[in-house]
């Protein structure tokens, strides 16, 4: 096997990773999509954040997951929907690796914020294909907020084979005021 393929093939056989070539059908409609929107939502970050510290009901139940950057070491911060399953909690994105899911990866812990300013640290576990990570991607399309649940579902295929997400577990008993952003 030449070394290209056998890139292909370790890339392919890597939890949360389609297993279909990418250039298949809907496969590439809806990764395309998910792109599109995660670009959409970078541009309107700064709104959300005030509609977010706001408490507004629109963003449902979001949290910022703080994260060293896997290069850097310097603080990144996406908003992300908490989703709860039996009890723990789970965080995730509907299109494979993403930045963020690249530094969690990267990190032994995170930080939760949440609208009030408290956080708790966490350590994030990847979830490989099983009954956990299916139970989680079916509350993803219950637990999201307007339009995303909508998205979800009419994706779920898509989801299902490229989706990257992870169980939360505390690291400590925490729940302090979060230090503030530079």
């Amino acid at each position: 096997m030449r070394k290209s393929s056998a890139r292909i093939e370790r890339r392919a056989t890597q939890p949360g990773r389609a297993s279909a070539p990418s250039g298949t059908g809907s496969a590439t409609l809806w990764s395309t999509v998910f792109r599109l929107l995660y670009r959409l939502l970078r541009l309107l970050d700064p709104l959300l954040r005030v509609v977010w510290h706001g408490r507004l009901p629109t963003l449902g139940r979001s949290v910022d997951l703080r994260v060293p950057g896997r290069r850097t070491g310097r603080p990144r911060s996406t908003l992300v929907t908490l989703l709860a399953v039996d009890g723990r909690l789970y965080v995730g994105h509907p299109n494979g690796p993403a930045e963020w899911t690249r530094n969690v990866d990267a990190a032994d812990e995170a930080e939760l914020v949440f609208e009030d300013g408290t956080a708790d640290r966490v350590r994030a576990v990847r979830l490989v294909d099983g009954p956990e990570r299916d139970a989680v991607i079916r509350a993803t399309r219950s637990q999201q907020p307007f339009p995303a649940n909508a998205i979800y579902t009419l994706a779920r295929r898509h989801v299902q084979k490229v989706g990257v997400y992870y169980r939360l577990v505390p690291v400590g008993e925490n729940r302090a005021a979060a230090p503030a952003r530079e």
